[in-house]
């Protein structure tokens, strides 16, 4: 874990993170790192997907695409209550990868990057402030790191939420993901087409 968390650091150091908010950071030190995943364990132990996604040391879920991952999180008296990272496409692939090949997409040459580990801590709920927050630490990653499009895997029954959003497109729909016996969209997010509503209400901005 120790090696995670040094290579994770250093990688996040080379991260443009464009944000000042109080309650939305950029992982920056290693105790963050720990704290957020034992986040990470705990919420996955509740939701049944430590097959899929196991804990290499009991208590604490990381692995190696962490090593080249913007992780952010956010936080309340201090306390992490909610994570994301973004995985950076390399040699190696993505984390979708092993359910579904992104080969398709590499082949018109644009950056990719993977929304993935997306935490909001069960005693603060899904829909809430700290899920705005890390929509909006998702999107000033993707748009100021050269990164053309991002994709990820939603619970079927969750995707009509990031249409929302705007931007958001389906590209398969999955009986079954892995081990996780319900069906998951995976999807790809253009940042460029995000919503007026997503403007409003995550960026606190009107749109032009």
């Amino acid at each position: 874990m120790k090696e995670t968390i040094e290579k994770a650091l250093a990688f996040g150091k080379e991260i443009v993170w464009p944000y000042t908010d109080t309650h939305l950071a950029i992982a920056k030190d290693a105790e963050v790192l720990v704290e957020i995943f034992r986040l990470r364990s705990r919420i996955y132990t509740q939701m049944g997907y430590q097959k899929e996604f196991p804990d290499p040391v009991p208590g604490y879920n990381f692995d190696d695409f962490d090593i080249r991952s913007a992780i952010f999180y956010t936080h309340k008296n201090g306390t992490v209550t909610g994570t994301c990272r973004i995985v950076f496409d390399a040699e190696g692939g993505l984390p979708i990868d092993k359910n579904y090949s992104l080969d398709y997409l590499r082949g018109t040459n644009r950056r990719l990057a993977e929304l993935s580990r997306f935490i909001v801590d069960s005693e603060v709920g899904g829909l809430s402030p700290e899920f705005k927050l890390l929509i909006k630490g998702m999107y000033g990653i993707i748009a100021h790191n050269d990164i053309d499009l991002a994709v990820t895997v939603i619970a079927k029954e969750h995707f009509r939420l990031y249409e929302k959003v705007g931007g958001f497109q389906s590209e398969a729909l999955l009986s079954t993901y892995g081990t996780l016996m319900r069906p998951y969209i995976i999807a790809t997010w253009d940042t460029s087409a995000v919503s007026p509503f997503f403007r409003r209400a995550f960026l606190y901005r009107k749109s032009a």
